[in-house]
């Protein structure tokens, strides 16, 4: 009798750990990379400009730069190269950042060494370094603080925050998805130790700048 039952349970049990599955592969099946901003009723911004003049605006091109990126496979390793660009299979969290804004047509290198150049107190630099100044994450912080419209990093509204948006947490930088998760947050497109990704991590530390380019 004893053995009966316990084949009944977990008869039971089997029957409901399929069942299980069974919705969480169609879920999955349905969404099997996150929501879009259409799907969850939310508004998704576009940028006004298109700096490549290839018919998608600035911050979707943003997005689709580092996708592509990231799909590439590199391998974290923070190495310093002549020239600043990595040449070979490594990168780090700001090589996400560059990558993005060459997709949309921009060199955010020039850029940022031209913006040092211009005032090196307010990055606190005493000697400018073109070969890795546009790497580096507090770099990168006061350029955007300059250029960049300044968002709340805190802000609870999914709405608030956009494809194509710049994170900055303490010691790295992401780039926000066009995917969000069922609360409506958009997904991150980083590098970190753990590998380069596309994933749902948008709150897994304490943000400390949010930007959206360019400052209008």
């Amino acid at each position: 009798m004893k053995k009966t039952v316990r084949r009944i349970v977990i008869g039971v049990i089997l029957l409901c750990l399929c069942a299980a599955g069974y919705m969480i592969w169609q879920v999955m099946d349905i969404y099997p990379e996150g929501y879009t901003a259409e799907q969850l009723g939310i508004e998704e911004l576009y940028s006004m400009r298109d700096e490549n003049g290839n018919g998608t605006d600035d911050y979707h091109d943003f997005v689709a730069g580092v996708r592509a990126y990231v799909e590439s496979g590199p391998l974290y390793q923070s190495i310093y190269y002549a020239g600043g660009y990595p040449d070979d299979e490594h990168g780090v969290c700001t090589d996400v950042i560059w990558h993005a804004f060459a997709h949309a047509g921009y060199t955010l290198k020039d850029m940022v060494d031209e913006d040092i150049a211009a005032d090196p107190q307010v990055y606190g630099i005493e000697t400018a370094d073109p070969n890795i100044d546009f790497r580096r994450v507090r770099n990168l912080r006061v350029f955007f603080d300059r250029h960049a419209l300044t968002l709340d990093p805190s802000a609870e509204d999914p709405q608030a925050w956009q494809p194509g948006d710049i994170v900055i947490y303490d010691e790295h930088i992401a780039l926000c998805s066009d995917l969000r998760n069922a609360d409506g947050f958009p997904f991150i497109l980083h590098f970190d130790g753990w590998g380069a990704r596309e994933a749902d991590e948008l709150k897994r530390h304490e943000v400390i700048g949010h930007y959206r380019w360019p400052q209008e």
